[in-house]
């Protein structure tokens, strides 16, 4: 070993190396325990790390990819990655985290106006009406999930139901998402996706060749009253689609009303083809 810390002309001691990198003995070790950045050799008998001069800038990247708070196995994935793939994996985590902000955001100036006493003012923006519908033979999906997997699993979920009504004689009414719990970040619901189906002793037929585990399942939805309220495409995302909840929900206060059933958003455009500030969803409540 030489008096620099080099051990050969390709491995360094720990010391060494952290300083090349600008990171601490400590750091590098830890990054080793959390499987991102092992060393090149660890002496048997003495446990002591070295490393190769060209882990320095790996080390590096492991140091600033952590002060983003990426995930351990995202950075795993960025280091190891060839080529531009490791910024293309970068850039796929920093959208992410600028969606993440963005619905904290929402949802911080959401809180901020209950928390002062102007929920009024928000819910004020907010049309609500009623509708009755009858009662209506319905094809089900029913999940357990997080609000971060949901919006993926309605487009599914309804994309199923969509098909499978279809082959049952057609689609009856407009497809609709039922909360029978709260769906956020700690509560999983269940919610159930649900598509009106023409012909019942069809759809039980399919269900009972093509359902999923039991998840898919055929019903009668009672009629019912609605209280709706009206929110475009840019709206139905959460935390954005809580002040609709909360404008119906105080509306129904005022008039005296009760819930009758679990919330639900039915969906009567196409997702798809609508713009930021079109009209897709009614936020509703079955009243008494």
């Amino acid at each position: 070993m030489t008096e620099d810390g080099i051990v050969n002309e390709e491995l360094l001691t720990i010391g060494a190396f952290a300083a090349r990198a600008r990171l601490s003995a400590k750091a590098l070790r830890l990054y080793d325990h959390l499987g991102l950045l092992a060393p090149a050799q660890v002496d048997e008998a003495s446990g002591y790390r070295y490393y190769r001069a060209d882990q320095v800038e790996p080390a590096r990247l492991v140091a600033l990819l952590r002060q983003l708070d990426m995930p351990l196995a995202r950075i795993a994935e960025v280091v190891g990655a060839q080529g531009t793939a490791a910024a293309d994996l970068l850039a796929a985590y920093w959208a992410d985290v600028e969606t993440r902000v963005a619905g904290q955001r929402t949802l911080a100036e959401y809180l901020r106006g209950r928390l002062s006493g102007r929920s009024s003012e928000m819910y004020d923006k907010f049309v609500v009406e009623t509708v009755d519908v009858p009662a209506r033979v319905v094809i089900t999906e029913t999940r357990h999930t997080l609000a971060d997997e949901l919006p993926a699993w309605i487009s599914a979920s309804l994309d199923r139901l969509l098909q499978a009504a279809r082959e049952c004689g057609g689609v009856a009414g407009e497809p609709f998402v039922v909360y029978h719990s709260e769906v956020s970040m700690e509560s999983d619901g269940p919610a159930e996706s649900c598509v009106p189906v023409a012909d019942e002793a069809a759809a039980r037929a399919w269900v009972e060749a093509h359902g999923r585990a039991g998840a898919t399942r055929v019903r009668v939805e009672p009629a019912a009253r609605l209280a709706y309220t009206r929110i475009a495409k840019a709206q139905v995302a959460h935390p954005q689609i809580l002040a609709a909840f909360g404008a119906v929900e105080q509306w129904l206060a005022g008039e005296g009303l009760e819930m009758a059933g679990p919330c639900r958003e039915v969906y009567f455009a196409d997702w798809d083809a609508a713009g930021p500030g079109d009209p897709v969803c009614d936020v509703a409540f079955p009243v008494k």
